[in-house]
C-alpha cells in the first residue's frame, strides 16, 4: 500500500491517524458490549474506516452527507459526541432519535449528516436535492451519499445518477464496495468489470479508489470535491474494500473464504497507515501507544456517562406530537386563514373562476411569497404540465425554480426531501396520481417519518391529478388517496370547490409538513365557483358542511361532494346534510360526530374503491363513538373492487355515482 502525503503537514496526517483510529476502537468496545448482552446489533465498519473516515475529513463541515450502516467514521468525524452516540444505541431518550430509531438510522441537521432508512437506496437522491439547494444558492459546496455494492442495483440508484447528471448537480456518490450485499458475493451483483463504469453511461466522470488507504480516500475526494464545483458536475467514486465481519453480527461470516480475510488483514488501513507514519518517523511507538490509551480511556468514560442515561418515560402525548411539526412557514406576507367549517363563511362578490384555475392561483401566489419555492415534474417547465397548470410559470419564475425532471418519481421525492433539509420548499407534480406507486417508497418511509424519527422537516408538497371520469382506463384513473391516508406523518387534502383547491394548496405549501395534494381531473374544467383574490390559506384538518339537512348524511369529498348536491338538487323531497372532508389526513372528528348528530343516518360516500377505502374507517370511527347518535346502519356508497374500466359505458358503472341513489334510498327505508 503506497501513502502518498501530497501537501499535508505533520500535523494534517496525525490527525487523521486519530480520527481513523478512533472509530475502530469504539467498534472494539462495541462488540464486547454486544457478547456481553449491554447492547442489541451492530453492524461493523471493521476494515472500512478509511473510506468514512477519508470522505468526511475532506469536507467542510456544513456539507450534507448520506451515511449508511458502516459509516461510524462520518458520525466519529464529525465529531458527534460518543456518550450521545452511545444513548442513541441504546435507545434512550437523550439519544439523536428520543429513543425512536436503532443502530445507524438516524441523523442530526446539526452536523449536516442525514440519517438513513434500511431501503438504503433512497438516500442517494435526497443528496441529489441538497446539491441542487447548494446550485441554487451559488454555494461552493457538495453534498456525499454513501452505497454499498448491493445498493447499485436498486433503481434508485440509476434514478439519483441519471437525475444529478441531467440538473449538473454538484454532488459526490461514494460506493464501497466490500466484496459482499449481506452474503451474496459481487460476482452475482453485476457483470461490469468495476462499478465506476455505470458513470460511463449518464456522462458521468468517476475514479476507482484503495478504500483501506486513507491518504488516497482523502485526497481523491478532496480533488474529487474541487471539480464539482468548479464543473458543477456529479462525480462518482468507487472504493474498493472488505468487510471484515458480517453484515450485522448476528449473521455471521461462514458464507466468505477464510483466504479473503487473510489477504485484506493484510490491507488493514489503520495497521498499514501506522507503519508508514512509523517509516517516514512522523510518529513513534511510544505516541502511538499514548493516542491508543487515551482514547480508550475517553471510550470508557463516554459510555458510562451513557449508561447513566435517564430512563424512557412514556407519554403518548408527546409521541403524537412529534409525528408533525407544528409551526407553518408564511413567508412575508400576512395570509389569511380561513377555519371555519360551517355554512357561515362565503366568497360573496368574489370573481368565478374554474377549479383549474384556482389550482394555478394558489401555486402562482405561493411561489411569489415563496422565494425557496421549488416547483419540480415531468413536462411541467415549457410545456406547462399535463394539464396545463404550470404553463406561463417558466417565463415569470425562471427554469431554475420551475424544474423539468427525468421519468424518475422516486429520484424527484427525493430530491424534494434533499431540499427541505437545506430550508427549501418544494412541490413535485406527479402527472397521474397513479404514478405515485413508482415514488411510493420514498414517501411513505423517507418524508412521512423523518421529522418523527430525529426532528427534520419535510417541507414537500406532491400534487396528484386523480380520479376517473374521462376514460383514462386502469393506468391513469385509480383514486389511490387511501393509501397514504393509513402513514402516520403525511397530510393528504382533497379539495372539491375551487375555492377549497387554492387554499388547500397554500395551505398545504405553508405546512412544513409533507402533504399529498389531491386534485380531480373531471374537476379541471367542469366546476367553477367564486374564488377571493387575496392570498389566503384554507385550515388543514378542517371539514366543511356544504348543504344542512335533517333526514340524512352524506360524508364525502372530492367528486363525491358533486354527486351528494346533484342528488340532494333532483331529490328536494328528502332532506338532505352534506359533509366535505377536504382532508383525509388529519379527519375532522369533530365536524364527523356533528354531521352523525344531525340525522342519524350517515352514507360515507368516496370514488374510490370499497374495501380499503376511506370509508371503512370513518365507519369504525363513528361506531366506535357515535353509535348512540344513529339511527340506522352506516352505509357505505364506493366504487367497484375492480381496475378502472377504459369504457365510458364501464366506468359510469364502476363508478360509486352509480349506486349512490339505491344507497340513499336503502338507508331511508331501514
Amino acid at each position: 500500500m503506497q501513502f502518498l502525503r501530497q501537501n499535508l503537514s505533520d500535523g494534517e496526517l496525525i490527525n487523521l491517524y486519530k480520527n481513523l483510529l478512533w472509530p475502530r476502537l469504539i467498534e472494539e468496545k462495541m462488540l464486547v458490549l454486544l457478547r456481553q448482552g449491554k447492547i442489541s446489533k451492530w453492524f461493523s465498519g471493521i476494515g472500512q474506516e478509511a473510506i468514512s473516515v477519508g470522505v468526511t475529513m475532506a469536507l467542510q463541515p456544513d456539507e450534507w452527507i448520506m451515511p449508511l450502516h458502516r459509516n461510524l467514521g462520518v458520525f466519529t468525524s464529525r465529531n458527534m459526541p460518543l456518550r450521545q452516540l452511545f444513548q442513541q444505541w441504546q435507545g434512550s431518550p437523550d439519544g439523536y432519535s428520543k429513543g425512536r430509531e436503532r443502530s445507524f438510522h438516524f441523523g442530526s441537521t446539526k452536523h449536516h449528516i442525514c440519517g438513513m432508512i434500511s431501503h438504503l437506496g433512497p438516500q442517494l437522491a435526497v443528496a441529489d436535492g441538497a446539491a441542487l439547494a447548494h446550485k441554487l444558492r451559488r454555494e461552493q459546496k457538495v453534498s456525499v451519499a454513501f452505497t454499498g455494492d448491493g445498493g447499485t442495483s436498486e433503481g434508485d440508484f440509476h434514478e439519483a445518477l441519471n437525475t444529478a447528471a441531467v440538473w449538473d448537480l454538484p454532488v459526490i456518490f461514494v460506493i464501497e464496495n466490500n466484496g459482499y450485499g449481506l452474503s451474496t458475493p459481487v460476482a452475482e451483483q453485476y457483470r461490469c468489470a468495476q462499478l465506476a463504469d455505470k458513470a460511463k453511461g449518464y456522462g458521468m466522470e468517476s475514479v476507482v479508489v484503495d478504500g483501506n488507504n486513507i491518504l488516497a480516500v482523502y485526497d481523491t475526494i478532496k480533488g474529487v470535491r474541487n471539480y464539482c464545483i468548479r464543473e458543477q458536475k456529479p462525480y462518482l467514486v468507487e472504493c474498493m474494500t472488505f468487510r471484515m465481519r458480517g453484515h450485522e453480527e448476528a449473521s455471521g461470516i461462514k458464507y466468505v473464504p477464510n483466504d479473503l480475510f487473510v489477504e485484506w488483514e493484510k490491507k488493514d488501513p489503520i495497521k498499514n497507515y501506522e507503519t508508514y507514519l512509523l517509516e517516514q518517523q512522523l510518529i513513534s511507538i511510544e505516541e502511538i501507544a499514548q493516542i491508543k490509551n487515551e482514547q480508550k480511556q475517553k471510550i470508557d468514560e463516554e459510555i458510562n456517562i451513557g449508561f447513566n442515561s435517564r430512563p424512557i418515560i412514556v407519554k403518548t402525548e408527546n409521541e403524537l406530537r412529534d409525528v408533525y411539526v407544528s409551526k407553518p412557514d408564511t413567508g412575508n406576507a400576512k395570509l389569511t386563514v380561513i377555519n371555519n367549517a360551517s355554512l357561515s363563511y362565503t366568497s360573496k362578490g368574489a370573481p368565478v373562476k374554474r377549479f383549474i384555475d384556482a389550482v394555478k392561483e394558489g401555486l402562482q401566489q405561493s411561489m411569489r411569497q415563496h422565494s425557496n419555492l421549488i416547483l419540480m415534474g415531468q413536462d411541467i417547465a415549457g410545456y406547462g404540465g399535463a394539464f396545463k397548470i404550470t404553463e406561463g410559470f417558466v417565463e415569470e419564475f425562471g427554469k431554475e425554480r420551475v424544474r423539468n425532471t427525468p421519468l424518475c418519481e422516486s429520484a424527484i421525492v427525493g430530491a424534494a426531501l434533499g431540499l427541505s433539509l437545506e430550508g427549501f420548499k418544494s412541490v413535485m407534480e406527479m402527472q397521474f396520481a397513479d404514478f405515485v406507486s413508482v415514488g411510493f417508497n420514498q414517501i411513505v418511509n423517507n418524508l412521512a417519518k423523518i421529522h418523527y424519527r430525529w426532528g427534520q422537516p419535510a417541507d414537500v408538497v406532491i400534487r396528484m391529478p386523480t380520479g376517473a371520469g374521462v376514460g383514462a382506463g386502469p393506468f391513469h384513473s385509480q383514486s389511490n388517496e387511501a393509501w397514504f391516508t393509513h402513514v402516520p406523518g403525511l397530510k393528504v387534502v382533497y379539495p372539491a370547490t375551487p375555492m377549497d383547491a387554492k387554499g388547500l394548496m397554500v395551505a398545504a405549501i405553508n405546512d412544513p409538513n409533507p402533504v399529498l395534494y389531491f386534485e380531480h381531473k373531471v374537476l379541471y374544467r367542469s366546476i367553477s365557483g367564486e374564488v377571493p383574490n387575496e392570498y389566503y390559506a384554507i385550515e388543514i384538518g378542517k371539514a366543511k358542511q356544504v348543504r344542512s339537512g335533517n333526514d340524512i348524511g352524506i360524508i364525502t369529498y372530492g367528486a363525491g361532494v358533486h354527486w351528494a348536491e346533484d342528488y340532494a338538487a333532483e331529490h328536494p323531497e328528502i332532506s338532505i346534510d352534506i359533509l366535505d372532508l377536504r382532508t383525509l389526513l388529519p379527519l375532522d372528528y369533530t365536524a364527523i360526530e356533528a354531521a352523525v348528530k344531525r340525522t342519524g343516518k350517515v352514507v360515507i360516500l368516496h370514488e374510490d374503491t370499497l374495501t380499503g377505502g376511506l370509508g371503512g374507517e370513518i365507519s369504525a370511527w363513528i361506531s366506535e363513538h357515535c353509535f348512540e347518535y344513529l339511527d340506522a346502519p352506516i352505509m357505505r356508497c364506493a366504487s367497484l373492487d375492480t381496475p378502472v374500466p377504459f369504457n365510458m359505458e364501464l366506468e359510469k358503472n364502476f363508478l360509486a355515482k352509480a349506486r349512490l341513489g339505491d344507497t340513499i334510498h336503502k338507508l331511508l327505508q331501514y
